[in-house]
């Protein structure tokens, strides 16, 4: 009997540190400095409440940086994201209303140990394209895919055509924060869902609907220029956005949905940019994947 007691006392202490161990290796790392760089798909343009530095980049309180930052108790935590930026932001000076964004590179420290970027999406003025022009050729073709003809000449899709350019710039900024910051983490994000897998929303989302899976056909593409950048750099990690945000398009309910639509929102969120509800669902994503 008293072989058994050792024996049963012996698993349960193995047992014990098992799950300490499981614990331990569950439980997300301490960041002294996080940075978060990246276009209005990272500001949070009109999500309460803004900040005023400057108030043009249209930079919110309520970010999925700002939440990650939070949930991780980050020592210090710099948000330069600003709206509209593209690639060359990092290393330029971003003119706003209002006022200017410095460079956002100009955030990174050499003790920063942590960095989030968005960026690609205007890029050659990509996502601008598609929102400025789709929705004023919907009524010519309703059911058909007028915006995705207008773009494709001599049979070449030229919005997907300006992806290389991006993934080319992305690679770069990914190896520019590297010699910045050589100790940090470094995610980039990609761009969550806009249109929905099956059917249409024209009144939400006026496209044509033949052209809501061109539309999505594009932010794969971008994604996978994103991700494609992030295998090329060997030293970053990519966040899928886009695959956890199925069900949450622009098409579905208050609450649900992780995009707005075309409508101004002056309390929620700017016209086909993110909610409240997709920045807290890509922070989730983000969480985890620090884990």
């Amino acid at each position: 009997m008293r072989i058994i007691r050792i024996v049963l006392a012996a698993i349960a202490a193995i047992a014990l540190l098992l799950s300490t161990a499981a614990a331990a290796s569950a439980a997300p790392r301490h960041y002294r400095h996080y940075v978060a760089l990246g276009d209005s798909y990272t500001s949070g343009p009109l999500i309460p409440l803004p900040r005023l530095d400057p108030f043009g980049c249209f930079r919110s309180t309520s970010n999925y940086p700002s939440m990650v930052a939070d949930s991780l108790d980050v020592d210090r935590f710099t948000d330069v994201s600003c709206g509209g930026a593209d690639t060359s932001d990092m290393t330029s000076p971003q003119s706003v209303p209002l006022g200017q964004n410095a460079p956002q590179f100009n955030a990174l420290r050499s003790d920063t140990d942590l960095v989030t970027v968005g960026i690609g999406g205007n890029d050659s003025g990509l996502f601008g394209k598609l929102v400025d022009t789709c929705p004023t050729l919907r009524a010519s073709d309703p059911t058909g895919n007028p915006c995705q003809q207008h773009f494709t000449v001599d049979g070449v899709d030229t919005i997907k055509a300006l992806l290389p350019k991006t993934q080319a710039a992305i690679q770069q900024v990914l190896a520019g924060i590297h010699a910045r910051s050589p100790h940090a983490k470094v995610l980039a994000v990609g761009y969550p869902r806009i249109a929905p897998a099956e059917g249409y929303c024209p009144d939400v989302l006026p496209f044509a609907n033949g052209d809501y899976a061109w539309l999505s056909s594009v932010e794969e593409a971008l994604n996978a220029a994103v991700s494609n950048a992030v295998e090329a750099d060997g030293q970053s990690s990519y966040v899928d956005t886009y695959t956890p945000s199925f069900g949450h398009d622009a098409c579905q309910p208050q609450g649900v949905a992780w995009i707005n639509g075309k409508d101004l929102n002056l309390l929620a969120a700017a016209p086909y940019h993110p909610l409240y509800a997709g920045m807290e669902g890509e922070a989730k994503v983000i969480r985890q994947q620090l884990r």
